[in-house]
């Protein structure tokens, strides 16, 4: 009898992992469909970068949910822990840089001289760089809860998916915009600065709100329920914009967090 009830307890226990394993499969659909925009039109690429950004958007809720179901079904493990991280590298750290490179490249018209391409893949590489650290340094601190103290509801340091929202938004609001051709270069020597930047910001020490249990814990704060309703009418009234706005604002809210507390002390 013990045989026959252990399969469906195996298939049960590994849904958190399928999840993970989801997570990773929509970063490789990103990057791989990121890179059909060479040689197409420039309507074709915006549509191609829109795409891949909703992928990478898809992959934040298999993300969020896997850790969940670990929990619910109490299917935490060490292996899920390191391939939560693997899988975020790819979807968070690789394809958000991957997004920016090709874009920049597509939104200037293919017209980069060999330094301005360095420097481009120079500032994609801090982001990539930033998200490895930043995954590195989450699982040290799941494996050994003692190393640095950290309040149960904030990261140190803003969060690979927090990154990978700003950018997958900033590529959003881009191709809303009609700005010409001299806006398009703008906004491609702009967007691998943004990159490089929240790069920083995932490294840093400033603390960032923990969204994923704000969001699940609302029912039991009548202010966290208010903040989610506020934010999803924003969302729904100003569109692409004001999702713009709300992923700014909450990467604005690490350091505002910081000075805060600073000034406390």
């Amino acid at each position: 009898m013990k045989k026959y009830l252990e399969f469906p307890r195996r298939i049960v226990k590994s849904i958190p992992n399928m999840l993970t394993l989801c997570n990773s499969l929509c970063g490789f659909a990103a990057i791989l469909y990121t890179l059909r925009a060479y040689g197409q039109a420039p309507e074709i690429q915006t549509r191609i970068f829109t795409v891949s950004a909703i992928m990478i958007f898809c992959a934040m809720v298999f993300d969020a949910f896997d850790g969940l179901a670990a929990r619910l079904l109490h299917a935490g493990s060490m292996h899920g822990l390191q391939m939560d991280s693997l899988s975020d590298m790819v979807t968070f750290g690789v394809a958000p840089a991957v997004l920016v490179s090709v874009m920049t490249h597509a939104m200037s018209g293919h017209t980069l001289i060999p330094r301005q391409e360095f420097m481009v893949y120079a500032l994609a590489a801090v982001y990539l760089g930033g998200a490895a650290l930043r995954l590195a340094t989450y699982n040290i601190k799941a494996m050994f809860p003692g190393t640095e103290e950290e309040k149960h509801d904030f990261f140190s340091g803003l969060p690979s998916p927090g990154a990978a929202a700003a950018i997958c938004v900033a590529v959003f609001f881009a191709s809303t915009l009609d700005l010409g051709e001299a806006g398009l270069r703008n906004v491609a020597f702009g967007l691998p600065i943004y990159a490089a930047l929240l790069g920083l910001l995932m490294v840093s020490k400033f603390p960032y709100p923990h969204a994923g249990r704000l969001i699940f814990s609302m029912r039991k704060s009548r202010w966290k329920m208010l903040l989610f309703i506020a934010l999803v009418i924003v969302w729904a009234v100003f569109k692409t914009p004001g999702l713009f706005a709300i992923v700014t604002g909450y990467i604005l809210s690490g350091p505002v967090i910081g000075l805060i507390r600073i000034c406390k002390k």
